[in-house]
């Protein structure tokens, strides 16, 4: 059973008010049939009141639910055949970031993805999916390898951010974020990305450039988190909801700016209420994006890539006149 949110608290109430009707009816043979009637239509509609005008914040909230499903649990629902490879040939393996060969709908692809843990032992092990310079270069390892056999790119994106350990910082993790961005914007192969819960920072867009980019709808997209950008702006953290709300950081924000080309809808309360529902959207969103894609030629994917990531931004052309002030 997920865990519930703290805006979700008057729903858990009424719910658990309806289930204590029902075992005293069972248990008493009291008939309280039309109250639990009237009880489950009022649950019906707070629930649609709750989730129909969810917050930023709450939407960081959502997408930050430990229970929602992982790269591997997208994985092992989405794609056959998969074999995970490990190392960047270079220093060492990285757990926060996992990646191999599978098939999708019988085509061979490359997986690569952040991945998060499911409880403090875990996360600690995966570093709660923050990846050190080998993962980056791990990833774009493979990245290159199905460049050279022909295999669509597929990334799945959830993670605070780069690790932001000394250690890591010695071993080039800015350079390696830096090389991924360059190396991804001219792969010659098709590249889908998508943000499945938290995308944060340079560690998220380091597997953010694609040819498609869908997010899922209550995932969120930013420069830096919410807290980081609180701290910066007010120097203090608590003001993370703050934040949130002018960052413009939601699926439907980024789908309005055009950064984002789709969003996959996730199941009432978010994708850890069913988590099995919300793989399917997933892998039907892949297979359409993939089958599309390879349909291209390469000359053809690289320019629609350039021009994609080029009318990213909006600006503004100010006068060089100079600027006349009244007397």
């Amino acid at each position: 059973m997920a865990a519930d949110l703290h805006f979700e608290k008057p729903l858990t109430e009424l719910r658990a008010k309806i289930e204590e009707l029902r075992k005293f009816t069972e248990e008493k043979g009291i008939d309280f049939t039309d109250e639990i009637v009237k009880l489950e239509q009022k649950a019906i509609e707070l629930e649609q009141s709750i989730y129909g005008e969810l917050t930023p914040w709450n939407k960081v909230q959502i997408a930050r639910h430990a229970e929602r499903p992982t790269t591997l649990d997208y994985i092992r629902g989405i794609f056959t055949d998969f074999i995970e490879l490990h190392g960047d040939r270079t220093f060492g393996d990285d757990p926060a970031l996992v990646g191999g060969i599978a098939k999708l709908d019988g085509i061979p692809v490359t997986v690569v993805g952040h991945q998060k843990g499911r409880d403090t032992k875990e996360n600690i092990f995966r570093r709660f999916g923050m990846p050190e310079p080998e993962g980056y270069r791990k990833a774009l390892r493979l990245m290159k390898q199905a460049e050279k056999f022909g295999r669509p790119v597929i990334c799945f994106i959830d993670t605070p951010g780069a690790y932001p350990g000394m250690a890591a910082e010695e071993r080039g993790q800015s350079e390696a974020i830096a090389r991924n961005l360059l190396e991804m914007a001219g792969l010659e192969t098709p590249v889908i990305c998508i943000v499945t819960g938290e995308g944060g920072s340079g560690g998220a867009l380091a597997l953010g450039v694609g040819d498609r980019i869908y997010m899922l709808e209550h995932a969120v997209y930013s420069v830096i988190s919410p807290e980081g950008a609180a701290a910066l702006l007010w120097k203090d953290a608590a003001q993370a909801q703050r934040a949130a709300e002018t960052m413009k950081i939601t699926a439907q924000d980024l789908y309005a700016f055009g950064i984002a080309d789709g969003i996959v809808e996730e199941p009432m309360g978010g994708a850890h209420k069913d988590p099995t529902a919300t793989v399917k959207r997933v892998q039907e969103q892949l297979v359409s994006a993939v089958r599309e894609l390879l349909l291209q030629s390469t000359d053809e994917l690289l320019e629609s890539r350039y021009q994609k990531f080029k009318a990213i931004g909006r600006y503004q052309e100010v006068s060089n006149e100079p600027l006349k002030h009244n007397a």
